[in-house]
């Protein structure tokens, strides 16, 4: 299957449980693999049979730095809902978000959270 790839998106955000969070605000960074067939696409150089990579990374722009949440988990699912919303042609989509000044005591790199959801799961409880 082929991939569309957005990778290492930086936004500000003010998303977590803590009032820090939500005052101070912090970076987070998020890629987004996207499972589509881009054949078509490529074959005749045809932008209107592909992704667009600009409206993703707005999706994702929008709902890291307009809305709050309390959990990544849910911007992690709201960013992939509106993802194959938009885009019927999506197969699937992964989200990756990692926080690398989460509020734990400790040393790493980042937390995070990664989700899959497919086309065919829309719509469903």
């Amino acid at each position: 299957m082929d991939k569309i790839i957005l990778k290492d998106m930086a936004f500000y955000g003010y998303h977590g449980l803590l009032k820090e969070e939500s005052v101070l605000g912090q970076k987070f960074f998020i890629d987004i693999e996207i499972e589509t067939d881009t054949k078509e696409a490529g074959i005749n150089d045809d932008f209107t049979k592909t992704i667009n990579y600009a409206e993703v990374y707005e999706i994702t722009r929008e709902f890291t730095e307009d809305k709050r949440f309390n959990l990544i988990e849910a911007l992690a699912e709201n960013i992939a809902s509106e993802i194959l919303n938009r885009f019927d042609i999506a197969y699937s989509v992964m989200v990756r978000i990692r926080k690398k000044e989460a509020p734990v005591k400790g040393i790493f790199d980042y937390m995070g959270v990664e989700i899959r959801r497919y086309q065919n799961e829309q719509g469903l409880s």
